[in-house]
């Protein structure tokens, strides 16, 4: 298959580790500070998952609160302490400091993700960055691991005013890179937020799905690719 003209991606999840993360650093979190708070780290960890679960279903609070990812998490674990009956504002305010904090030390590339920027970029395709979230976070994540140096466009949620899946964003970043929908690919890990949007714009989508769940999912769906990693669209040229 040739390279397309122009490739749009998603940053986490796509290129970095970054919800991959997150169950071990709260486990980590709940070990600590559960039996400090009157409980098993267990309950603990269950409670907030579920209570994490919540949050996230809503698509108002998860507008709100990838924008302001402490803001979301103290509310979580808040929440999660009071279905177990915990009063302890103290220890709420530190798990939630220690998991920012802890969890920035766990996001990073995926295996071969750069290697597969490289050889796109070589390849002559046009890249742009495609991200939902607040603009300090993200812009952190692409200087850490100097991503700036791939793309052509970058679109960061609070900085362009709204976010995925919003059409205007893929539209934005395709005029930004003077291309058109048909000579370009969506890659993300998001059905709702990444493909879907995409495909409605006559772009070709590929889904980064790890645990190759989608299908059962969306199996009226296929006009996407699925792919378990970023490295793994290499695959797909030169087979």
């Amino acid at each position: 298959m040739p390279y397309p003209a122009a490739i749009l991606l998603d940053l986490d999840d796509t290129i970095v580790a970054f919800d991959s993360v997150a169950d071990t650093c709260w486990r980590s979190l709940c070990n600590r500070y559960a039996h400090e708070a009157g409980e098993t780290p267990d309950r603990l960890f269950a409670a907030i998952s579920r209570t994490r679960q919540w949050y996230w279903s809503d698509p108002d609070r998860h507008r709100v609160g990838r924008r302001d990812l402490r803001g979301a998490r103290q509310c979580i674990v808040s929440q999660a302490f009071v279905e177990l009956g915990l009063r302890h504002a103290d220890i709420v305010r530190q798990l939630v400091e220690d998991y920012s904090a802890e969890r920035l030390q766990l996001v990073a590339p995926f295996p071969g993700a750069i290697e597969t920027l490289k050889e796109l970029q070589n390849q002559g395709v046009a890249l742009a960055l495609v991200t939902n979230g607040d603009a300090a976070g993200q812009r952190a994540k692409i200087e850490r691991f100097e991503l700036l140096k791939y793309f052509s466009c970058v679109v960061i949620e609070e900085e362009f005013g709204t976010g995925k899946p919003d059409e205007g964003v893929f539209q934005h970043a395709l005029k930004s890179i003077g291309q058109n929908p048909e000579d370009a690919w969506m890659i993300g890990n998001s059905l709702e937020f990444d493909i879907a949007p995409a495909l409605k714009l006559g772009m070709q989508g590929v889904l980064i799905d790890p645990e190759h769940s989608a299908r059962t999912e969306a199996p009226h769906a296929p006009e996407y690719v699925t792919v378990s990693t970023l490295a793994g669209i290499r695959e797909i040229f030169h087979s």
